[in-house]
């Protein structure tokens, strides 16, 4: 009798499955189509939880050829590849999705097709795939194909994100008390906030779910920018989320974490594309100016 929970025999497992996943990604759908034919989006998050890629070329065309070499913790490459039988930019890819040994020998024969569908802004994903086994320990891979492409959707889904969005962070020497009191006391903010040579002229700071943080900044050009935030989530003195307007709008998030005594403070700033993320860091310089924002609270701080 076998052990208890002990793997089954290879010859007791199918030879072929099919696996259909369906996922909702707060991203349009053009740019969840382009994380999915352009290599440098592909890369950052095929593959299992923890896997790289350190090989991913796509000539996404009919006929065209791909070929992934993912990486796995363990450093052990497992090369997969196929051809793309159909594409209908944004809204469908199909293509023959096939695992090799490092010999170039098939494990695997399979088809997936992707279906990218528009839903208010988001992007619902249809993903259906289907392997047939063609070695002896085939069996073993095909159980583990449904958790692997979930677990690659996730790493998607973090990309896609991460495409939208500037992070930084910086350790500040301070409790988070004080830190988090800089970011919602009016007294204290008007002294730090901004990047080098601005100033602001705060008119309202209600700090409460439903709030509102109105002020002026003013560039050293002499140029005025109008900041209008209302918060959403308050979490003294952990976290701060407020949405921004007029233009751009965007949502910010703000965290403060207990480092030892010293408070490690992360701002992220979500938009609602990636374009929109891309036009606002190139034109206004944000991560440079965030980054010298930062610098002026340490500097403030230090001073307190």
């Amino acid at each position: 009798m076998p052990a208890k929970n002990s793997p089954a025999p290879a010859d007791a497992l199918p030879m072929e499955r099919e696996v259909t996943i369906t996922r909702v990604f707060d991203a349009p759908r053009a740019l969840v189509f382009e994380a999915w034919t352009d290599s440098r989006h592909m890369s950052q998050w095929f593959g299992p939880k923890h896997w790289t890629n350190p090989v991913c070329e796509l000539d996404v065309k009919p006929g065209g050829a791909w070929r992934i070499v993912m990486r796995a913790p363990n450093g052990g490459d497992y090369p997969c590849g196929g051809v793309y039988r159909e594409i209908v930019a944004p809204e469908r890819l199909v293509f023959t999705n096939n695992a090799l040994d490092n010999a170039g020998n098939l494990l695997l024969e399979g088809l997936t097709t992707v279906i990218f569908t528009e839903e208010n802004g988001k992007t619902k994903l249809t993903l259906i795939t289907r392997a047939k086994g063609l070695v002896p320990q085939a069996p073993y891979m095909l159980e583990g194909m449904e958790a692997g492409w979930s677990q690659s959707l996730d790493k998607l889904a973090a990309n896609l994100a991460s495409a939208r969005e500037i992070v930084i962070t910086r350790l500040f020497n301070a409790p988070r008390e004080l830190v988090f009191a800089a970011w919602t006391d009016p007294v204290h903010i008007d002294r730090w906030y901004g990047p080098n040579g601005f100033t602001i002229t705060m008119q309202e700071m209600d700090v409460r779910p439903g709030g509102h943080w109105r002020f002026i900044m003013h560039g050293p050009d002499g140029t005025d920018y109008v900041n209008e935030n209302e918060y959403l989530e308050i979490v003294k003195p952990e976290r701060l989320v407020y949405l921004h307007g007029p233009t751009p709008k965007f949502q910010a998030t703000v965290t403060f974490e207990n480092d030892s005594g010293k408070t490690r403070l992360t701002m992220r700033t979500t938009f609602a594309t990636a374009e929109e993320r891309d036009y606002i860091v190139k034109t206004f310089h944000a991560i440079e100016g965030g980054n010298q924002t930062l610098a002026r609270l340490a500097a403030f701080l230090e001073a307190e």
